[in-house]
């Protein structure tokens, strides 16, 4: 399948998006040396047609999955069904599933949008910018139902894993599940997933929420020759997958943990009325070692 690539660049990289496949990051790369900041997407990824198998995608207006079939508003029930043949839960809103348009392009700067009517309706816009090797995301959503409802943001970016592949991102606890793949509790940090002082990435699989994170992240991949200093604004939580004897793994910039909706006090989530609107940022500046 034939797909139409947006290009931006600055003097040090370049970046690829796929406004129709979901608005996702392609390709972000050093100009100089090919070197890939994201996951690298192949002529094969980009042609599936699914963000999954690209560098990053957006999730509105929730992030990972949802139980029970949908969940309470305060004015009846939202239900949901799955919405991938992949999950038995639906999984990361709808915007991914979607494709945007192009409102504005520029050499260094690019605004997508998208009007959605699933499973309500709401529009979200993306702004992408680079400017001296740092990739700015704001993703932005404006509740237009006239019936409330709740809300909640990410980011789901791949990273090339290396054998000396290392991770800071400070948090106070873990989500954990005592039945299932759903977390039903917060924990203590054990030792290997505390990542308050830069050090390698577990060597078992992890595919975990983390929550008291106050927005920063530094990923250094020193035999790759650099690293990315990230800051992230309206997301408090982070998802980190780190699944067995692949060459990536995912951080993910989120406002809620998993099944929030279905979680005491809904944390990270938002009740938009119509008209309202929420936003979560995310900047990662590329480094030089």
């Amino acid at each position: 399948m034939a797909v139409t690539e947006l290009h931006l660049q600055d003097h040090l990289t370049r970046l690829s998006l796929a406004p129709a496949t979901g608005a996702s990051l392609v390709n972000w790369q050093v100009k100089a040396t090919g070197q890939a900041l994201l996951r690298h997407s192949d002529a094969a990824a980009l042609a599936s047609g699914t963000p999954r198998r690209l560098g990053c995608y957006l999730l509105a207006p929730w992030s990972n999955r949802i139980a029970g079939g949908g969940y309470a508003r305060p004015d009846g029930w939202q239900a949901l069904a799955p919405n991938t043949d992949h999950d038995v839960y639906p999984i990361h809103g709808s915007a991914w599933l979607q494709a945007w348009q192009v409102e504005h392009h520029s050499q260094r700067r690019a605004r997508l949008s998208l009007d959605s009517k699933v499973p309500f309706a709401y529009r979200a816009t993306l702004d992408v910018e680079l400017h001296d090797g740092c990739l700015q995301l704001d993703l932005q959503v404006t509740h237009q139902d006239p019936v409330a409802n709740w809300y909640g943001l990410g980011l789901h970016p791949y990273f090339p894993r290396h054998a000396d592949t290392r991770l800071q991102a400070p948090a106070q606890h873990v989500w954990l599940a005592d039945e299932g793949q759903l977390p039903s509790r917060q924990a203590a940090l054990p030792q290997d997933w505390n990542f308050e002082a830069l050090g390698p990435l577990p060597s078992g699989v992890v595919d975990h929420g983390f929550g008291g994170w106050p927005g920063s992240c530094i990923i250094e991949q020193p035999s790759a020759g650099y690293r990315l200093a990230c800051s992230a604004t309206g997301a408090e939580h982070f998802l980190l997958f780190c699944p067995q004897d692949k060459d990536f793994f995912c951080f993910e910039p989120v406002s809620h943990p998993v099944n929030a909706h279905h979680l005491p006090g809904r944390p990270g989530l938002r009740l938009l009325e119509q008209g309202e609107v929420m936003s979560l940022g995310f900047r990662m500046q590329y480094q030089a070692l």
